[in-house]
């Protein structure tokens, strides 16, 4: 049982957070706070697993309360963020905190589009019960992100089919494939921050909401020595170009003579996302095969174990992160298991092990 402790100024959202929390057999309400410092006492006298905490609230805003947290008593926090520009700026700053997610909320009719997204808040909270977290002064910047669509569960098939045998032009360029879902924005921030500027073109899929991967992009533009973007459709794929898909398209690369080209398709969601990891690795197996090299980061879920093996068998270099250096060893520790990559590295160590088999 994963007991939650609800901090929010609103009533009505306390309400409402407390009705779908009691609604999952696995989750218990122990407590709610309307306040940083009413959430302080609440914290010491009861012990919770999970804290949700909102973004701005009065006497304490959500930022300085969760760097006290972090320093002083580190624990498992899901963000409630607005899905406004300021509110992505402010749940990236609380990612790099150590939040390890973070719940849309509504900008307006609030009672409807918390309860829409019922089951997604109750998996997030119950995931970061799993996460690891620790103090801020004893970890590097590192920390999260994902999103699901409630939506049925479908394969890469419903947007890509496979094919066998695929052939690919010859060619010297090569792609990094990167897919991330939940602690995914910091580990991503990670591996670009140790890629040089005349890196191989990047392309990344995270699950991320729409409102908040344009942001993103522009934030990780910030922090890396190579050109970042939110990916475009018939953009070309440069070395030294990072493309991050949209919080709501699927990105799919494709060959065009020489080129390689970035593809957003608006298919269903794929494992219940979009962007897929599966569709992206999919497209990448098919298209560039051995001239790729393919990892999967952080998250929760499956998705891009199956991306992955294709890409392994159309001849790329596969890797994941480790279970020890991941907030959730969901994603990367599927792939391992069922063959997708041979190898597990630290996050620190990612950039320069797709370096080496970029070289190879």
């Amino acid at each position: 049982m994963v007991k939650v402790l609800i901090i929010d100024d609103s009533a009505l959202v306390r309400q409402l957070l407390t009705e779908i929390f009691n609604s999952d057999p696995d989750i218990e309400v122990i407590g709610t706070a309307q306040d940083p410092y009413d959430a302080r006492e609440k914290i010491k006298k009861l012990n919770p697993d999970v804290l949700t905490l909102d973004v701005e609230m009065p006497k304490m805003d959500g930022i300085t309360f969760l760097t006290n947290l972090m320093r002083l008593r580190p624990m498992p926090v899901v963000m409630i963020s607005s899905l406004t520009e300021k509110g992505a700026d402010i749940t990236f700053e609380a990612l790099e905190l150590g939040a390890v997610d973070f719940v849309s909320k509504p900008k307006i009719d609030v009672s409807v589009g918390l309860k829409e997204y019922a089951e997604e808040i109750c998996e997030k909270v119950k995931t970061a019960a799993q996460a690891k977290v620790s103090a801020i002064s004893d970890r590097p910047k590192s920390a999260v992100s994902a999103i699901l669509d409630i939506v049925p569960k479908l394969s890469a098939d419903a947007v890509l089919q496979k094919r066998k045998g695929s052939s690919h032009l010859k060619t010297t360029e090569k792609i990094i494939a990167i897919g991330a879902s939940t602690g995914g924005t910091e580990a991503i921030k990670a591996v670009l921050e140790r890629l040089p500027a005349d890196s191989p073109g990047v392309v990344i899929s995270q699950h991320i909401p729409e409102a908040f991967s344009k942001p993103f992009a522009e934030r990780m533009h910030k922090t890396s020595a190579m050109t970042v973007y939110e990916a475009e459709d018939g953009q070309q794929i440069l070395p030294g170009h990072v493309y991050i898909a949209p919080g709501n398209r699927h990105l799919i690369v494709e060959r065009s003579g020489a080129r390689y080209i970035c593809r957003l398709n608006n298919g269903p969601a794929v494992n219940r996302h979009k962007p897929s990891v599966d569709v992206m690795f999919r497209s990448v197996a098919q298209n560039v095969g051995a001239n790729a090299v393919g990892v999967i980061l952080t998250g929760m879920g499956a998705d891009g174990a199956a991306g992955l093996k294709e890409m392994l068998e159309n001849g790329a270099k596969t890797l994941v992160q480790d279970e020890k250096s991941s907030v959730v060893w969901g994603m990367p520790g599927e792939a391992y298991k069922i063959g997708a990559a041979s190898e597990q590295y630290p996050l620190e160590q990612i950039a320069k092990e797709l370096l080496k088999r970029v070289q190879e």
